[in-house]
């Protein structure tokens, strides 16, 4: 066995080599051993590099390989290698179409998914029947307390605004505009952005009835 490996690779091969290719059926030491019998046999030829030790098949044994045979072999290589490409070819199409097919959601996952969406469109028929039976949807003593909190909390926080403008003014009116800025930066402050400014000036704020505060239009 270990002669007909060197032979048929016909490169060299260390005795770990050969007993790596036979699975470790061979001890290493017990290859070593056959292997120096078959060269002082002239199966094989030994050959020692520093304190490593190779075999190789004796060359002189080697039948000489004809033109006829040359080119069978070669024919049958380049046969071997249009299989192994259409192959490559075959296995990249197939790991693509696996890779679609592992995307898309199993048969559970989808149906996890259809009683998520028979469950939500319930839900939605439910908050809509009132809409189309024409029931209101908010009684006139809930929009009546919305009101009164609005008008509570909306006073509340006018108040806090305004005791705010006052003693922010009070401290930063010694410092410069841009010490202000970096102390209000510090402190967390957060003022009115643009967006805030059109609120108050909008419909949504605007005074009703004359009176001070504004009441959430309905």
């Amino acid at each position: 066995m270990h002669a007909v490996i060197s032979v048929q690779m016909n490169r060299p091969f260390g005795a770990v080599d050969v007993a790596a290719n036979l699975k470790g059926a061979v001890p290493k030491t017990a290859t070593q051993k056959i292997l120096v019998a078959l060269a002082e046999k002239g199966e094989l030829v030994q050959k020692t590099y520093g304190k490593t030790t190779f075999f190789v098949a004796n060359q002189e044994k080697l039948k000489d390989v004809s033109t006829e045979e040359l080119a069978h072999l070669e024919k049958e290589y380049k046969s071997i290698e249009e299989e192994n490409k259409a192959l490559a070819a075959e296995l990249r199409t197939l790991s693509a179409e696996l890779a679609k097919l592992k995307a898309r959601p199993t048969d559970a996952q989808l149906a996890v998914s259809l009683e998520e969406a028979i469950s939500a469109a319930e839900k939605a028929r439910k908050r809509l029947a009132p809409l189309r039976t024409g029931s209101p949807l908010v009684s006139a003593g809930e929009l009546a307390q919305l009101d009164a909190d609005w008008t509570k909390w909306r006073a509340e926080w006018v108040r806090r605004k305004r005791i705010f403008t006052t003693f922010w003014q009070l401290a930063t009116d010694p410092l410069p505009p841009q010490e202000a800025t970096e102390l209000a930066e510090d402190l967390g402050i957060e003022f009115d952005t643009g967006e805030h400014v059109a609120l108050e000036r909008g419909p949504f704020c605007a005074p009703a009835n004359g009176g001070v505060l504004g009441k959430r239009r309905r």
